[in-house]
């Protein structure tokens, strides 16, 4: 009897342990957004001719020494109406006002889905922090912000958050060849970890920063898209399972930048 209550008693240490670190990560989630929010911004296109002359493609986040722009490589637009001066752009809201930059593809890794935008000029925004991935731990709280649902609720930033549930591999061996597609076989030819996570991604979230909610440290950029064409292509009605790339295939993408001659 003494071993069956000592047992019950450490569960509910564990429990109220894990209860404990989840309520501090919700008292700090406030702070850290305050400081993060101004360097998340909607990735689109403007042309001067159209209306609504901005259109929202996804989300994207400030790296670097601000001038950069990080989102998913499917947020990007396949072409631009240049006869009616169409250009990649991104739009942010700073003290109440809604802003546009022009921005420009600098980097691109397909195989991650990661991109890289440059703003035109000498402009900056706030960057946020890149983490470590080896840093994530399955249960542990994160948080995403971005712009879902595109331009329907406005350039507002939206946050969401949860645990990573799992980290599992982006491609998964079918049991069936026939279920197998192209896409499907260069992924596993490829094949690296993505993070699951339990809470809800909609459109527009592509390119989200998923960050440390206590730290703001960014560990992983939120895909609506790439991730579901293998892990989910078996399934007539794919599911409401968001995925996040992990950070460090965009640190790799930023070095070689790095490397360029200027």
């Amino acid at each position: 009897m003494k071993i069956i209550s000592c047992f019950i008693l450490g569960l509910g240490l564990v429990f109220f342990a894990g209860f404990q670190d989840e309520a501090i990560a919700d008292e700090k989630l406030p702070a850290t957004l305050a400081g993060l929010k101004s360097g998340v911004v909607a990735v689109g296109t403007f042309m001067p001719t159209r209306n609504p002359r901005g259109v929202f493609l996804g989300t994207g986040f400030v790296v670097g020494n601000g001038s950069l722009v990080a989102t998913n490589a499917h947020v990007l637009p396949k072409s631009l109406d240049a006869a009616h001066r169409e250009e990649m752009a991104i739009f942010v809201r700073r003290s109440g006002k809604s802003e546009m930059a022009y921005v420009k593809q600098v980097a691109i890794d397909s195989v991650h889905d990661v991109a890289i935008l440059k703003l035109s000029g000498s402009g900056r925004l706030p960057p946020l922090k890149l983490g470590v991935v080896g840093h994530v731990q399955e249960g542990r709280l994160y948080a995403f912000t971005g712009y879902p649902i595109g331009m329907v609720l406005g350039l507002y930033p939206v946050t969401h958050r949860g645990i990573v549930s799992a980290i599992t591999p982006m491609a998964i061996p079918q049991l069936s060849t026939r279920q197998l597609n192209p896409k499907m076989i260069k992924r596993l030819r490829h094949p690296y970890n993505v993070f699951q996570l339990d809470a809800t991604a909609y459109p527009g979230n592509s390119g989200s920063p998923l960050y440390d909610v206590e730290s703001g440290e960014v560990v992983g950029i939120i895909n609506k898209v790439f991730v579901k064409e293998s892990k989910e292509a078996v399934l007539s009605n794919p599911s409401g399972i968001t995925y996040a790339i992990p950070i460090n295939h965009l640190q790799d993408l930023l070095k070689t930048l790095k490397a360029k001659p200027d």
